[in-house]
């Protein structure tokens, strides 16, 4: 794979073309790592006599802890079952978010009190695969607009002939046709992923 339209200053925002983001995921999972990192060194200082050795002897829990959840067993086995379900509703979300589609974010290029011109993402997408279709050497194109509408990104997949000039193909890409579509849609930075593929769907004719 190799990206274009990569300017100076806007490396963070052109990472979004080339795969979906997993930081916000990372750093949850970082942050549920530490917790438990830090539980865990707590309870093996505590075994290990480090707070005292008469501390380290007594159960984990304070007497007067194990006492009031004695008193009201009930009262404490539903609070068990309701941070059971919070934690199973926190995972189903977790799990929906990181595997729910990418956003396809929709190009609002003019808006007034009368009048509201907007570019879907698949029309943009699909029109920058098509001019990119027809140039030399490429047999068939797909292309996904992908991020924010405030900082929208472009995966372009190009499959190529065997006789294609790929440096020909990528100078022509970055020059002219992300150029086109920047100045098009109105934007300063469009990042684009292409992905070059050699096309193999052309079966190769029999000889008699």
């Amino acid at each position: 794979m190799t990206t274009v339209d990569m300017p100076k200053g806007v490396v963070r925002r052109s990472r979004r073309a080339v795969a979906r983001s997993a930081g916000g995921d990372r750093t949850r999972l970082a942050l549920l790592g530490l917790v438990l990192l830090l539980a865990g060194t707590g309870a093996a200082l505590l075994g290990w006599g480090v707070f005292g050795r008469g501390r380290a002897g007594r159960p984990l829990l304070d007497p007067m802890i194990v006492d009031a959840l004695r008193a009201q067993p009930l009262l404490w086995r539903w609070v068990a079952i309701a941070a059971g379900v919070l934690l199973l509703i926190v995972g189903l979300w977790w799990a929906v978010r990181s595997l729910r589609p990418e956003r396809r974010p929709d190009l609002l290029l003019e808006s007034d009190a009368e009048t509201r011109l907007l570019v879907t993402a698949g029309a943009a997408a699909d029109a920058v695969a098509e001019r990119a279709a027809g140039l030399p050497g490429v047999s068939r194109t797909r292309g996904r607009m992908v991020g924010k509408p405030g900082s929208p990104a472009l995966r372009l997949t190009v499959w190529l002939d065997d006789e294609a000039d790929v440096a020909e193909i990528c100078r022509r890409l970055d020059a002219e046709i992300v150029t086109e579509a920047r100045d098009a849609l109105g934007i300063a930075h469009l990042p684009v992923a292409v992905r070059l593929e050699l096309d193999t769907a052309k079966s190769t004719p029999r000889v008699a």
